[in-house]
């Protein structure tokens, strides 16, 4: 049954991301469908159609990556190329990324193409910080959701950590993303009968560690059975981000009961 849930759930979500990744465009008709509508129909249906822009041999974030170096080593540095950069950052582009992409396309399209591109580059990423950059990169890695700051327990974890809910309904699931070297707290799922947690390695690396056992590496597609009373923690690993859905198992009187946090020398010893 377990196996069932897991394999819709999976499923649905990434149907569902697959089409959210789908672009419209209808610029060409809104500005020139009554002067030229056949360019307005190629413009929309065919190169921002399933033709091109949604032919899924590349991401959009890929598609956009290379219609900015396209522009750029035309030296259309413009409004069209800035539209493109915003097009870019919705599509998850990071600042991280957009300098790299400029600085490479400088050697092939010319230092001023790229000193331009620069320009309008800072100010579509003005407010991006390094940590939103590694933020948006880790995203891209994985098909759930990151989330809202997980506010509501942030005083059970060292560290950042976001809440993404994916399902109340018979089995609870969400996924719950770490920043590097964050850590929940020790803490036992109570219950007098079933009860306990699973977890599934979503993106990144982690940590899991029961009382009195060694940690065990958390990676993509790794499973961990969490049995009801039993004292653990579970988190990011020091150089990496990271991501694991975690299931509700239903049991009889159950609750969470949050203990001492994992001190800086404990987790400093896993590597």
């Amino acid at each position: 049954m377990n196996k069932i849930i897991l394999i819709s759930l999976f499923s649905i979500l990434t149907f569902n991301v697959m089409a959210q990744e789908k672009i419209v465009q209808t610029a060409g008709r809104t500005q020139l469908g009554e002067f030229a509508p056949k360019f307005a129909e190629l413009n929309d249906d065919v190169l921002f159609g399933d033709a091109v822009w949604n032919d899924s041999t590349f991401s959009l974030h890929d598609h956009s990556m290379i219609t900015i170096s396209i522009l750029l080593g035309k030296g259309s540095v413009d409004s069209s190329f800035r539209s493109h950069l915003e097009l870019g950052r919705k599509h998850g582009i990071t600042r991280r990324e957009i300098a790299a992409l400029l600085t490479q396309a400088a050697f092939y399209a010319g230092w001023p193409n790229a000193w331009a591109g620069f320009r309008i580059a800072k100010e579509v990423w003005a407010d991006d910080t390094a940590a939103e950059d590694d933020k948006s990169a880790f995203q891209r890695e994985m098909i759930f959701p990151i989330g809202e700051p997980n506010t509501a327990y942030a005083e059970y974890f060292i560290g950042n950590s976001y809440l993404a809910r994916i399902s109340s309904e018979q089995v609870p699931i969400a996924n719950v993303t770490f920043e590097p070297r964050c850590r929940n707290n020790w803490h036992i799922h109570r219950a007098t009968k079933g009860g306990g947690q699973m977890l599934i390695g979503v993106a990144g690396r982690g940590w899991y560690q029961e009382e009195g056992k060694p940690a065990v590496e958390i990676l993509p597609g790794t499973v961990i059975h969490i049995p009801a009373n039993v004292k653990h923690w579970h988190g990011a690993a020091a150089d990496s981000w990271f991501a694991h859905l975690a299931f509700e198992i239903p049991g009889e009187n159950a609750s969470n009961e949050w203990l001492e946090p994992v001190s800086d020398e404990e987790y400093d010893k896993l590597k």
